[in-house]
C-alpha cells in the first residue's frame, strides 16, 4: 500500500506545472513508469525561450541549449525541411541495397509488401546529379572495399556509385514495415553490442550527466580532471540511441492498422517505445542539436553549392531560399561545443576508435533484410556520419568552399539534410501524440499495457477510492516524502529502503528492456 501510495503521489507531483530550473525536462529518476509517461505527454512548452537565458529551464545534455528552444523553432524548421527535401537536389539518392552483409551469412529477408520500394529510372534524375556526371575525386587516403570506400576523415563507408539504383526519397515514407523478429534484433544487437565501448543504455542513464561532465569549461562544472567517464563514448551512445528512438517514432507515427488497412498514428506504440523511457526522447533532441550545429558550421559551403538541376536557376533559387532558412535556424539553435570532445593525451586514439565503430554501424546497414529499412538506414547513418566529420574532423580552412570545393560528396549533403528532416519530423510527431493523449479517455489502460510490455506481466489495477479526501491524502503523503528528502538525506534513504523490496523487481524489468544486448527498443525496424 505504501509503495502504491508513493507511486501515485509521484504521478500527482508530475502533473504540477512547476519544473525546477536545475532539473532535466524529462526526468530520468522517476520511480514509476506512470510518471515518465505523464512527463513526456503532458509537458507544456515554455513561451519565448532563448538559448541565451542564464539559467536554462531544461538543458539538453552536452549542449548549451534547451529542450524548449527546439520545441519553439521546430514547427518552422520542420515545415521548411519538409519542402526542401522534396526539391530535385535533395530527393534523389543513389544506394546499393544489394551488397552482401559483411558480418554474417544469413541476414534474412522481409516478404511483407511494406518492405518493398521502387527505384526511379536514371533518366528521370537530372543529368548533373547522376553518378556518371560526378567526378570521382581521387584521394591518397581513400580506402577501397567492394562497392564502397572511406577516407581517413570519414565516419562512414560511402557507396562508390559503381552499383546501385536511384530512389526518390520523397516517395518512400519511413514507417512501419512489419520487419521484426530475430533478423531485425540481430541488426540492433550487432549495433549495440559488437560495436560497443562497454556502456549500456542503463549505464548511461544512471551515470553522471554528460552536460556536467564533458563540458566543464562551458557549462556546470570546473572539474577538468574528471577523466573516468569515457565521456566521448557516452556521446556515441546518445547518437546511436537517438537514431534508434527517432526510427521508432516514425514507425509509431505511420502504423498500419491491420483491421482497416489505413496508416495512422499508434499512441500505444509511442508510449511503449518512447514515452515510457523519456531518456530516448532526450536523445532525439540531442541528435537534432548535433545536426543543427553541423549545418551551422557547414553554412559557407552549403551557401556556395550549386543546386541547379534544370539550367534555368529558378529551382536553384528556390532551393537556396529554403536552405537559407534552415541555416538561420541552425545558427540559432545548434548550440553544441564540439571543441570540448577528443582532448587530452589519448584524443586521437579515442577518435579513431569512435570512427571505426561508427563506420561498422554504416556497414551493418547492408545486413538489414528490409529494402525500405536498409535505404533509410543508409541515408541516416550517412547523414549522422557526415555531421560527425564536419564537427570533429574539419577545421575552418577545410570548410572554406573557395579552397575546398570538393569537400563533400553530393550523397553526403543529401543525407545530412534528409537526416535532419527525419529528426525534426520525430519531434513534430511528439506533438501529435501529445494531442492524442490529451483527447484519450483510456489513459489508465494505455499505461497498464505499457507496464505489461516493460515487465512482461500485466499489473493489477489499483483500487479506486473516490472523493477529494483521497486526493488530499495523496498530496499530503507526496509532500511529506519530498519534504523529508529535501531536509535529510538519511531520512530520504530510510523511506526509499522501505519501498525498495517491492520496487526493485519493476525497476529491474524496465531497465532490462533497455539493455545493451538487445538494444533499447526491442529490435524492431
Amino acid at each position: 500500500m505504501h509503495c502504491r501510495l508513493f507511486r501515485y503521489g509521484i504521478i500527482v507531483q508530475a502533473l504540477l506545472p512547476l519544473v525546477p530550473a536545475s532539473q532535466s525536462l524529462f526526468s530520468k529518476e522517476s520511480l514509476s513508469l506512470d510518471s515518465k509517461v505523464h512527463d513526456v505527454l503532458e509537458h507544456q512548452t515554455t513561451k519565448q525561450p532563448s538559448c541565451d537565458q542564464p539559467v536554462p529551464t531544461g538543458p539538453i545534455d552536452a549542449t548549451t541549449c534547451q529542450f524548449e528552444v527546439l520545441d519553439e523553432i521546430n514547427p518552422s524548421l520542420f515545415e521548411t525541411l519538409h519542402t526542401l527535401v522534396a526539391t530535385p537536389f535533395f530527393k534523389y539518392f543513389q544506394a546499393d541495397l544489394y551488397r552482401e552483409c559483411p558480418f554474417w551469412d544469413d541476414h534474412g529477408s522481409c516478404s511483407d509488401p511494406g518492405c518493398a520500394i521502387t527505384s526511379v529510372d536514371e533518366r528521370d534524375v537530372p543529368e548533373r546529379f547522376r553518378a556518371t556526371a560526378l567526378s570521382k575525386i581521387g584521394s591518397p587516403d581513400r580506402h577501397e572495399l567492394p562497392g564502397c570506400y572511406y577516407r581517413d576523415s570519414d565516419f562512414c563507408f560511402l557507396d562508390d556509385n559503381t552499383e546501385g539504383e536511384y530512389y526518390d526519397l520523397s516517395l518512400i515514407p519511413e514507417r512501419y514495415t512489419g520487419y521484426s523478429g530475430k533478423d531485425a534484433q540481430a541488426v540492433w544487437h550487432s549495433i549495440y553490442q559488437e560495436n560497443c565501448f562497454g556502456i549500456s543504455e542503463s549505464n548511461l542513464i544512471s551515470g553522471k550527466p554528460v552536460s556536467a561532465a564533458i563540458v566543464p569549461d562551458t557549462l556546470a562544472s570546473n572539474d577538468e580532471d574528471d577523466t573516468s567517464q569515457c565521456l566521448e563514448k557516452r556521446v556515441y551512445y546518445k547518437i546511436v540511441s537517438g537514431l534508434h528512438a527517432s526510427i521508432s517514432t516514425h514507425i509509431c507515427l505511420e502504423w498500419l492498422n491491420q483491421t482497416t488497412g489505413e496508416w495512422q498514428p499508434n499512441l500505444q506504440c509511442f508510449v511503449n517505445r518512447i514515452a515510457a523511457h523519456p531518456e530516448r526522447l532526450e536523445y532525439i533532441y540531442f541528435n537534432t542539436v548535433l545536426l543543427l550545429r553541423a549545418v551551422s558550421r557547414l553554412s559557407p559551403y552549403l551557401s556556395a553549392y550549386d543546386y541547379c538541376s534544370t539550367g534555368t536557376h529558378e529551382d536553384d533559387l528556390e532551393t537556396r531560399s529554403k536552405l537559407d532558412n534552415v541555416i538561420s535556424i541552425a545558427q540559432h539553435a545548434g548550440r553544441f561545443d564540439e571543441a570540448v570532445l577528443f582532448r587530452g593525451d589519448n584524443a586521437n586514439v579515442l577518435k579513431e576508435e569512435f570512427k571505426t565503430h561508427f563506420r561498422n554501424v554504416t556497414r551493418i546497414m547492408d545486413c538489414i533484410g528490409c529494402d525500405k529499412c536498409r535505404l533509410w538506414g543508409k541515408v541516416q547513418t550517412t547523414g549522422v556520419a557526415t555531421a560527425l566529420k564536419i564537427l570533429f574532423e574539419l577545421d575552418e580552412r577545410a570548410l572554406d568552399p573557395n579552397t575546398n570545393a570538393n569537400l563533400l560528396q553530393r550523397s553526403e549533403v543529401v543525407a545530412l539534410i534528409n537526416t535532419l528532416h527525419r529528426f525534426s519530423e520525430s519531434l513534430n510527431a511528439v506533438n501529435t501524440f501529445r494531442q492524442m493523449w490529451s483527447e484519450n479517455d483510456k489513459k489508465d489502460d494505455i499505461i497498464q499495457e505499457a507496464h505489461s510490455t516493460a515487465t512482461g506481466t500485466k499489473p493489477q489495477p489499483s483500487p479506486r477510492v473516490g472523493g477529494r479526501e483521497y486526493e488530499t491524502k495523496l498530496r499530503e503523503a507526496c509532500e511529506h516524502v519530498l519534504r523529508v528528502c529535501r531536509d535529510s538525506t538519511l531520512g530520504c534513504m530510510a523511506i526509499f529502503m522501505q519501498f525498495w523490496g517491492k520496487a526493485v523487481g519493476v525497476i529491474s524489468s524496465i531497465f532490462y528492456g533497455s539493455s545493451k544486448a538487445g538494444g533499447p527498443l526491442h529490435g524492431e525496424l
